[in-house]
């Protein structure tokens, strides 16, 4: 069971959101904030690697507009929720279903980016009763079915496996650089560095927070994930019996559009939408905004289809 109480952050969230902590069977807090219409259809929204409950922010609007009730927590060791250093990917359902219990839901659409990709598989493969269907946005692929990784995040998963400690100490240091940095030191990490400056003010300064809000209280929550991320997945994606979307940017440079692909090839529904001239980054706004149109469209009592094409059984795939 679990055990929510609510409180009031001011304007720490973007939008002024309540954030709510809930203990889940252990005795670990998980916090969560809710974006959008508080009576829409409910969706949990699962953040990247490292990422908060605070970049659901940036569809705070479109999701009341579209009647969209966006939950979005803060996995264990990120933001306010409480380190929990030896979770794995099928540990997830347990913290995501106690935010569903405290939020009265039953059953929601799972949503998540990046590093929150596999979570939000894991949660469907081991809850699916709970679950309405997953949208995997630039998500993370199994080792197996990945390109060569980015240098960078080579480097982070050596030391996150064998020096931990360490790993933690960078983390701290490189939260405190970009607190003090332009928001554009981060946003570069998520784009194609081509067209590295059309992205929003607004968007910028949110990620920017949504990064220092990560690594502020702990840093467990990204070097633990950082290590489980680099090894095969503890749960089998055929158990995903949901309806699953996934999408994917042509010129993501952080997780590159083959291993979606493969990714695909291994659910048993899914379907896979490419934006082409899409980036990390933009493969989140430019497919966000449809996937709560697409829910949006459950809460005029109309039934909700791929926004490309639906897959009855297998993988299809199609271009945007």
């Amino acid at each position: 069971m679990a055990n929510g109480h609510a409180t009031r952050m001011g304007g720490d969230d973007a939008a002024g959101a309540d954030v709510r902590t809930v203990s889940v069977s252990d005795g670990r807090d998980v916090a969560y904030a809710e974006y959008g219409d508080s009576d829409g259809v409910p969706v949990v929204f699962l953040h990247g690697t490292p990422g908060s409950r605070l970049l659901a922010g940036v569809f705070d609007e479109r999701a009341r507009r579209e009647g969209v009730r966006l939950l979005a927590l803060d996995r264990p060791g990120y933001g306010r929720s409480d380190p929990w250093p030896a979770r794995t990917l099928s540990d997830t359902g347990s913290f995501v279903t106690a935010v569903l219990d405290d939020a009265g839901v039953s059953r929601a659409g799972v949503v998540g980016f990046s590093g929150g990709g596999p979570h939000a598989l894991a949660v469907a493969a081991t809850h699916g009763e709970r679950v309405q269907r997953v949208d995997v946005v630039a998500g993370a692929v199994p080792p197996s079915r990945r390109e060569s990784p980015p240098l960078a995040l080579r480097v982070l998963e050596i030391l996150a496996s064998a020096t931990p400690t360490l790993a933690r100490g960078l983390s701290r240091l490189q939260s405190v650089l970009v607190a003090r940095s332009d928001p554009s030191a981060v946003v570069s990490q998520y784009t194609d560095s081509r067209d590295a400056d059309g992205i929003s003010s607004a968007v910028s300064e949110l990620v920017k927070r949504d990064f220092v809000e990560a690594l502020t209280n702990h840093r467990s929550g990204f070097v633990a994930e950082t290590r489980t991320l680099a090894r095969e997945w503890d749960f089998s994606t055929g158990h995903v019996t949901s309806a699953v979307q996934l999408w994917h940017g042509g010129r993501d440079s952080n997780v590159p559009v083959e291993g979606a692909q493969r990714l695909a090839e291994q659910l048993p529904d899914a379907t896979l939408t490419v934006l082409d001239d899409a980036d990390h980054l933009r493969t989140l706004l430019q497919s966000g905004d449809r996937i709560l149109e697409e829910y949006g469209r459950e809460s005029d009592g109309q039934e909700v289809e791929s926004v490309e094409s639906t897959s009855n059984a297998g993988h299809s795939a199609s271009r945007s």
